[in-house]
C-alpha cells in the first residue's frame, strides 16, 4: 500500500492505493466519529463489493447503514438524492454518522454532495472503484449533482475524510469504463507532468492489460498531481482550473448527447483534442504536439473526434460552464505538452473552427 497526503492543514487526509483494502475496514476505523456508517453504492458495485466491505466493518463492531442507487450518469440527480437523505432519515443517522462512497464518479459525486447537506455536513469517505473515479473525482472534494441545461452546475466543496482506491476492484470494471479512466490519466502528463505523459506513452499497454504495478503508478502519480493542485487552489479559483482540461468541451458532449450516452472520460477525452486544437489555431501548440497527443488518445482507444453535434448547440451549452467569468468564457489551452494555461483570448471564430475540425461529422 502506498499513501499520499491531501496537505489541507487541520482538514489534511491521506490516499491509500493498494490490493485488497476494501476488505480491510480498520483503515476507515480511525476516521469515524461514531460506530455507524451509511454506505452508498449503486446496483452494479453493490453486489461486488458491498458485501465484503459490510462484513468487515461490522466485524469491526460498526454499525452498518446500506443505501443502493440506480446505476447511470441519468440518475446524478435530485431524486435520487433525496433517496439517500430519505434512508439517513428513515435510519436515524446522525451528524456524525460517516457517509462512505463506494463506487465510481457518479456514487462519489453524490455521496459527497448528501454528505455536505445532510445536518448542514457530516463525514464522508471516499471508495472509488473505477479508474476515473481512483485518479480524479475522488480527490479533492467536489461533489455535485448535474442539472438538465449542464453537468455538475449544483453542489459543494466537501473533503473526505479518507480516500481507500482499491486496485482489485479494476479487475471487474468494463473495458470501456477502464480507457474511459485513462483519459483523465492522460491529462495530468498534458496539463503539468511531461515526464508522466512520456511513461505513459511507454507503459500505455501495460495500463491497458491491467498490469497492477502499472496500474497502481499511474493512479498515485495522478493522485499526486491532483493533491497538489488542490492544496494549491482548493476552491478552484486559478491553479485547480487546470484540471479542467477538455471539460469545457467534454461537459457540453455530455449534456448535448443525452447524460450517459457517452462516458465522462469519453467526453473528455474528444474534448481535450478540442482543445488542443484550439490551442494549435493560437499558435500555442505545435501541430507536432497536437499529433503526439492524438496518438496517445488512439492508442487508449478514445474518442479524437467529438460526436455530430451542432456548433451552435456546443456554444450554448457551453455558456453554462463554471469557468465563465463576467459572460466571457474561458478554456484551459495547452501551450506545449505537460503546460496548461487558462485564457480568454480565443475569438468565438475560432472556437468553431476548433469545434468543426474535432467533429465526426466534419
Amino acid at each position: 500500500m502506498e499513501t499520499l497526503t491531501v496537505a489541507l492543514g487541520e482538514r489534511a487526509y491521506p490516499i491509500h492505493v493498494g490490493r485488497g483494502l476494501i476488505d480491510s475496514g480498520g483503515l476507515l476505523l480511525p476516521f469515524l466519529r461514531q460506530p455507524k456508517v451509511a454506505i452508498v453504492s449503486n446496483t452494479t458495485v453493490a453486489p461486488l463489493y458491498l458485501g465484503r466491505l459490510s462484513e468487515s466493518l461490522r466485524d469491526s463492531g460498526i454499525e452498518v447503514v446500506e443505501i443502493i442507487l440506480p446505476d447511470g450518469e441519468q440518475f446524478k440527480n435530485w431524486p435520487t438524492l433525496n433517496s439517500i437523505f430519505d434512508v439517513l432519515l428513515q435510519r436515524r443517522c446522525e451528524r456524525a454518522t460517516t457517509l462512505v462512497a463506494l463506487g465510481g464518479g457518479v456514487v462519489g459525486d453524490m455521496t459527497g454532495f448528501a454528505a455536505a447537506c445532510f445536518q448542514r455536513g457530516m463525514p464522508f469517505i471516499q471508495i472509488p472503484t473505477t479508474l476515473l473515479a481512483q485518479v480524479d473525482s475522488s480527490v479533492g472534494g467536489k461533489t455535485a449533482i448535474n442539472h438538465p441545461l449542464g453537468k455538475n452546475m449544483i453542489g459543494a466543496f466537501h473533503q473526505p475524510k479518507l480516500v481507500l482506491a482499491d486496485t482489485e476492484t479494476l479487475n471487474t470494471l468494463p473495458d470501456r469504463e477502464l480507457r474511459a479512466g485513462l483519459a483523465e490519466v492522460i491529462k495530468y502528463g498534458l496539463i503539468r507532468d511531461l515526464p508522466f505523459f512520456e511513461w505513459l506513452e511507454a507503459h500505455l499497454e501495460g495500463l491497458l492489460s491491467r498490469d497492477p504495478e502499472i496500474l497502481a503508478e499511474a493512479i498515485a502519480r495522478s493522485c499526486r498531481n491532483k493533491a497538489q493542485l488542490v492544496v494549491a487552489d482548493e476552491h478552484e479559483s486559478g491553479e485547480r482550473a487546470l484540471l479542467n482540461l477538455g471539460h469545457t468541451f467534454g461537459h457540453a458532449i455530455e449534456t448535448g448527447m443525452g447524460y450517459g450516452e457517452w462516458l465522462h472520460g469519453e467526453a473528455v477525452a474528444a474534448g481535450t483534442l478540442i482543445a488542443a486544437q484550439l490551442s494549435s489555431l493560437l499558435g500555442w501548440l505545435a501541430t507536432s504536439e497536437l499529433e503526439r497527443a492524438e496518438r496517445l488518445f488512439r492508442r487508449a482507444v478514445l474518442p479524437v473526434f467529438g460526436p455530430p453535434l451542432d456548433v451552435e448547440r456546443y456554444l450554448e451549452l457551453m455558456q453554462h460552464d463554471k469557468k465563465v467569468r463576467d459572460g466571457k468564457l474561458r478554456f484551459v489551452l495547452l501551450k506545449g505538452i505537460g503546460h496548461a494555461v487558462v485564457s480568454d483570448v480565443a475569438t468565438e471564430s475560432e472556437v468553431r473552427r476548433a469545434i468543426l475540425a474535432r467533429s465526426a461529422h466534419a
